[in-house]
């Protein structure tokens, strides 16, 4: 059964922005002759690797809500500059929405067991209707 990561997506204030920053991300790894993959680094490394790669994804906390994920497909320790540990998380660049859930801010990430993960939002479903940020707005005022 997979394990997930579950971490706070710093900076981006919906999945629409998040998309926008892994694309150009790529474009510029592209112009620049670079390997075309999304790398996210993390100061801790996971100790439960094969969990993780065993059809894993990181979901990330956009606004104080898990919003989205995205596969994980290699995790890669390794040592900076400074001498200090660290990890690569790569990732699938396709982003999922999931059902949105209120989480409270934390540090680092954390691990996420398969039956405590969202479901992912399926076009169709109705899920999808209500653009993100009146969603919030609705979630927020408790009329949803």
């Amino acid at each position: 059964m997979p394990l997930h990561l579950l971490k706070l997506c710093v900076g981006a204030t919906s999945v629409a922005d998040l998309e926008d920053w892994i694309a150009e991300r790529l474009d510029e790894k592209r112009r620049l002759g670079l390997a075309v993959e999304q790398v996210h680094t993390t100061r801790m490394v996971p100790t439960r690797v094969d969990e993780l790669l065993d059809g894993g994804s990181l979901y990330w906390v956009i606004k104080g809500e898990v919003a989205c994920r995205q596969k994980l497909t290699d995790v890669r320790p390794f040592v900076d500059a400074d001498g200090i540990r660290r990890c690569h998380l790569v990732l699938d660049p396709a982003v999922l929405k999931v059902a949105p859930r209120p989480s409270r801010p934390f540090q680092g990430w954390r691990y996420l067991k398969a039956q405590e993960a969202p479901a992912d939002l399926r076009e169709g479903t109705g899920g999808e209707e209500l653009p993100e940020e009146m969603r919030r707005e609705l979630r927020a005022l408790g009329l949803m």
